[in-house]
């Protein structure tokens, strides 16, 4: 048994949207009410991966998801399982056994279609009936709608897919994230006048719509800079087919590379393309700093920030 009492959470949570939002805040209504621990417990790789032998792009990362419960939620106990053929073809009642024992759980919290075990065989009705038999408390948490529509990762998906991160933000209840480490570029970016920092989507990731997006970049000291994304290949200075993402911080100088950084996309501009030679570029990426400080000053409570 567990040291720890907890109030926990369960399900996949890709995108840590609004609906999953809900179970995370009653989460940490029960822990607050019980004076326990509020958690989430989530899988390493998606669970369709392995039962349908299919690859489901996600919109974040393990990383980026426990991030985002964090810091949007406030539940900092994530504890991640790896999703292995054992745990597939687990009786329903030996897992729920198995994380009610070994993570001293007092309430649970699902949303209504959740399924586990084998064969999905247990459900959300199931585990709170026999959570319940074992004096443990469980809630079942209702669909979640926003324009007549469910809110779910499959839908986000598509919007992020369509570059509509306005949209997208609607729904995940917060712009959409990439969080990476920043790696060394061709570090043309300076000698156009425009440094960049370069990163890469991590395995299994959705990449949104080629192109250049209003962004703002979160830096490990807490600050954030107003950005100019570019989602693609970088076609005019490379014949490359390899996919990152490269942000042009507007009021930023220092060297950044190796260090952890999120970036938050706003709002799509343009279509990536090539461009003629370099000076044609230049003039292009100053273009996109300007629109993307249009879109910001209408929000922004950091003037210095927009009008550098």
């Amino acid at each position: 048994m567990a040291d720890i009492r907890r109030a926990i959470a369960l399900g996949f949570f890709d995108g840590v949207h609004i609906g999953h939002g809900a179970l995370l805040r009653k989460t940490a209504e029960r822990a607050a009410e019980l004076g326990i621990t509020p958690s989430v417990l989530s899988f390493d790789v998606h669970p369709d991966k392995l039962v349908f032998g299919k690859d489901v792009p996600l919109i974040n990362s393990a990383l980026g998801r426990e991030e985002i419960i964090r810091r949007c939620y406030g539940i900092d106990d994530v504890i991640f399982i790896h999703f292995n053929r054992r745990m597939m073809h687990m009786p329903w009642q030996e897992f729920a056994d198995t994380i009610i024992d070994e993570l001293g759980l007092a309430w649970i919290v699902v949303g209504h279609d959740f399924c586990f075990g084998y064969r999905g065989e247990g459900t959300a009705e199931k585990l709170k009936a026999y959570s319940e038999q074992k004096g443990i408390g469980c809630d079942i948490i209702r669909a979640v709608t926003l324009d007549g529509r469910i809110v779910s990762s499959t839908y986000i998906r598509t919007l992020i897919a369509d570059g509509d991160m306005e949209q997208a933000a609607r729904y995940l209840g917060h712009p959409h994230t990439l969080q990476d480490t920043v790696h060394s570029g061709y570090h043309l970016g300076t000698k156009l006048g425009a440094p960049t920092i370069n990163m890469d989507f991590p395995e299994g990731v959705i990449v949104p719509r080629h192109g250049v997006y209003a962004a703002r970049v979160f830096l490990e000291d807490g600050s954030s800079h107003i950005a100019v994304a570019n989602v693609g290949v970088r076609p005019t200075v490379s014949d490359g087919t390899r996919v990152n993402v490269e942000s042009h911080l507007l009021a930023f100088s220092g060297n950044l590379y190796g260090r952890q950084v999120r970036v938050e996309f706003y709002k799509f501009l343009r279509d990536e393309k090539k461009f003629d030679d370099y000076e044609e570029l230049s003039r292009q990426i100053h273009r996109d700093a300007d629109a993307a400080r249009d879109y910001f000053r209408q929000y922004s409570s950091e003037p210095s920030d927009i009008m550098q």
